[in-house]
């Protein structure tokens, strides 16, 4: 008689760290200062160990990952995605022993102190978005992207090229870089009243100070960019009636 096989064990309880290393390669912009955001928000309710800790069981994380992809992905807001959950919306967790979902090729950027490794070159550049060089150079001249020197080469950060992937397919539709000044224009000052909020912090000698700031102020901009959408999107109904 063949023996019974051995119970499977249940999926361990992640704590909310664990949970963003997991899934900060498809959402790169995720941060423990967003989950308990949406936490707060009564879209996430991990349970809590006596001592207050959350943990996060399989269904928060695929609660969880459905939230991110339905704000990357579709530009919801947090009352329609709300909704959407309510009605038993829910991306499936990914079969065990198979990798997670590549990251989509539009990356989202973050407010994150830049690490090593995270500048390309030109060609590079070039090779991974589909554009030209002439465009590179007419993004640089009217201050869209601003390249840093190394070793007398000038570089380009994450954020760079992804400015740079989304012009190219605005290009598509006759949008150059002179264009663009409108919204170099209205970063400039959303960037200025953002550091006016928080400048007092970012700039505290007290390290765990310095980082809520940081953290703080990627949810300021997270925010700050979903009205900005909604606004566009008001307006531009305007042109369909």
């Amino acid at each position: 008689m063949r023996a019974a096989a051995p119970a499977e064990r249940p999926p361990k309880a992640l704590t909310i760290g664990a949970v963003c290393k997991q899934l900060e390669r498809e959402f790169p912009d995720v941060s423990i200062s967003k989950i308990r955001y949406l936490e707060d928000q009564k879209l996430l309710s991990p349970r809590r160990t006596p001592g207050g800790y959350r943990l996060y069981g399989p269904a928060d994380v695929t609660r969880l990952r459905t939230i991110l992809r339905l704000q990357r992905d579709e530009f919801l807001p947090l009352r329609v995605i709300r909704q959407e959950l309510a009605a038993g919306r829910a991306d499936p967790e990914p079969a065990r022993g198979k990798a997670a979902p590549e990251p989509r090729s539009r990356r989202r950027a973050t407010v994150a102190v830049r690490g090593p490794g995270s500048v390309y070159r030109i060609e590079e550049i070039l090779e991974d978005t589909g554009a030209d060089r002439g465009l590179v150079k007419e993004l640089e001249d009217y201050g869209v992207i601003r390249g840093e020197k190394h070793d007398g080469e000038t570089m380009y950060d994450d954020t760079e090229r992804e400015i740079i992937r989304a012009v190219t397919e605005l290009k598509r539709f006759g949008v150059g870089g002179r264009n663009l000044r409108v919204f170099r224009t209205s970063a400039d000052r959303e960037a200025a009243l953002l550091e006016q909020i928080l400048a007092p912090a970012l700039r505290s000698r007290n390290p765990e100070r310095r980082k809520e700031a940081f953290e703080a102020l990627e949810n300021l901009a997270a925010i700050a960019s979903h009205l900005k959408h909604l606004l566009l999107i008001r307006d531009l109904r305007r042109l369909a009636r």
